[in-house]
């Protein structure tokens, strides 16, 4: 294991999106971040001193922004999106394809580079089950970890509670927020705060393990 950073630089996609939101307001607060680059198709329109947004339309074509990328010690890939109605071929370009075409890039861009990539509760590492999103990102996560980069850690989280102040919450999504109380009583369920708080840890700690599930997630946090 390399020698652990206790300040980094971090890339972050997805923060459009609820996790990613999450992930980038911890980000902010950690004493550990030292700067942040927002990476993404549309701004995130946020102002803080040691925040940075960098507009990329293809993921897969990383060619017109490459000097921005350069010299960062860690990337929170946070993007994602749901499987719904589209076929597997369709979600393999979006959550296959174009996660190994961006991780290629960046593992080029920075060798000794920390990826931790977002997949999601059941997960299917084996890449033979039924269920198609399932075994669509366990290929992800298995591919990631033969990329080279100095270390991969795929997080696995369900149910997540969201951060104070975030505004990228779906409406859907705020609803079932008044059940949390009774839901988190049958099942394991993270904050974001969590979230972000443990991809930071893993950056300046290590951890034992390459795939993280809620559980893991919730001990690296703290």
């Amino acid at each position: 294991m390399p020698n652990r950073l206790q300040k980094f630089r971090v890339i972050i996609t997805g923060v459009t999106g609820m996790v990613g939101e999450g992930v980038l307001l911890e980000c902010l607060e950690s004493a550990a971040v030292e700067h942040v680059l927002v990476l993404g198709r549309r701004p995130y329109g946020m102002k803080h001193a040691k925040l940075e947004e960098c507009i990329v339309k293809d993921f897969t074509d990383l060619s017109a922004v490459e000097d921005e990328l350069r010299n960062y010690d860690a990337c929170f890939n946070c993007a994602g999106v749901s499987s719904a109605g589209m076929s597997e071929a369709e979600y393999t370009r979006i959550a296959y394809d174009m996660v190994l075409s961006f991780a290629e890039s960046l593992r080029r861009l920075n060798p000794k580079m920390i990826f931790i990539h977002v997949t999601g509760s059941s997960t299917d590492g084996t890449e033979k089950g039924r269920v198609m999103w399932a075994r669509v990102k366990g290929r992800a996560e298995n591919a990631l970890g033969r990329i080279g980069f100095s270390e991969v850690y795929n997080f696995r989280p369900g149910l997540m509670k969201p951060s104070e102040g975030q505004r990228s919450i779906k409406t859907v999504y705020k609803v079932g927020l008044v059940l949390l109380p009774i839901i988190r009583l049958f099942m394991p369920m993270l904050t974001l705060h969590q979230v972000g708080r443990a991809m930071i840890n893993a950056v300046t700690r290590g951890y034992d393990k390459t795939v993280l599930e809620v559980a893991d997630i919730a001990a690296l946090a703290e």
